[in-house]
Formats: C-alpha cells, structure tokens, sequence
C-alpha cells in the first residue's frame, strides 16, 4: 500500500514556473513506476508525465514537452514535477500516481494508487 500526498499548487503567472511534489509512504515506493496526470473542469484526466522506478526513463506528453520536467528521489520518497513556461492552458488540477508493474503508462486505469491532487492555476 503507498499513500501520495501532492504540494506545489498555486496561483502563477503566464510564463512563470512551479514544482509539484509528491510525497509517497511506503517502503516499497521506490519499486513503483510514477506519473503525473492533470485534469481541467469538464475534462477527462489527461497524462501529463511518467518516470520508471529508478528515474532513468521518462515520458511526457506532447503539450508539455520541453517544458515539464519529472524526478524522483527514492532516498526521500519524492517525485517532482518541474513545470516551467507555464501557460493558461496547463490550468488543472494535478494528480501524482503510482503503479504497480515495471513499465510505464500514460493511461489513468493502469494506475494503481493515487494521491489527492493539488490546484495549479496560470492566469494570462
């Protein structure tokens, strides 16, 4: 069982950057694959980023590539999710996830465990 919590969340500025966190329980955090995944009002929740167990292979989708970075410390249980040049457009809520397995997905229903979400707003 792993239990995610996100931080990071704000109100920024069009080209502006934050960076999301996600604090994982567990010992066995380490061992799981971990995405980032976002979702708008009145839209479905999208992939946003992906990273292996070791952090040695990532994904990204094409909306924010070049733009968002995605990390892990395993020695603090962490993921990070870098997002800079920040557009209105990236305006969601944010979800971090786990999954079990040693492959990585863009798709929601391969995940696993998931953590509350954060708020990230970009104003124009």
């Amino acid at each position: 069982q792993v239990q995610l919590v996100e931080s990071g969340g704000g109100l920024v500025q069009a080209g502006g950057s934050l960076r999301l966190s996600c604090a994982g329980s567990g010992r066995t955090f380490s061992s799981y694959p971990m995405g980032w995944f976002r979702q708008a009002p009145g839209k479905e929740r999208e992939f946003v980023a992906a990273i292996s167990w070791s952090g040695g292979i990532t994904d990204y989708a094409d909306s924010v590539k070049g733009r968002f970075t995605i990390s892990r410390d395993n020695a603090k249980n962490t993921a990070y999710l870098q997002m800079n040049s920040l557009k209105p457009e990236d305006t969601a809520v944010y979800y971090c996830a786990a999954r079990q397995g040693n492959s990585l997905s863009y798709r929601p229903y391969e995940y696993h465990y998931w953590g509350q979400g954060t708020q990230v707003t970009v104003s124009s």
